[in-house]
């Protein structure tokens, strides 16, 4: 392996990776499904390419997917957190909280969204 490019690989990893709240949009239906990660780029990613394979685990949306095509989806960034300067500190409770206030926001429960309502 040449030497730029293990500097190419040490420099990706030692890169922070943006942490927030993001959505995969239906434009035809304004129906959202708001995802939540420590690093969203890579899981909006995961989502668009489960969707092109035919295999999202949410039935509702891959179904629009295969009925409108990609060209009426969007995958957004709704809201990012910055890192805490205690490198110890979790923010998996402040994804969790701001997801919840999206949810809430975008209607993002069936049948405006594609997430089930809580029991």
């Amino acid at each position: 392996m040449s030497t730029d490019r293990k500097a190419l690989i040490r420099q990706y990893k030692e890169t922070p990776r943006t942490m927030g709240v993001g959505a995969v949009r239906n434009t035809a239906s304004g129906k959202a499904l708001v995802l939540s990660s420590h690093d969203l780029p890579a899981l909006l990613n995961r989502h668009q390419a489960q969707l092109r394979l035919n295999a999202h685990a949410n039935r509702a949306l891959q179904g629009d997917w295969n009925t409108l095509g990609a060209e009426a989806f969007e995958f957004v960034v709704l809201d990012t957190l910055a890192p805490k300067d205690d490198p110890a500190h979790d923010s998996t409770d402040d994804l969790r909280t701001l997801e919840e206030l999206w949810l809430e926001k975008l209607d993002a429960y069936e049948p405006n969204g594609y997430h089930r309502p809580k029991a």
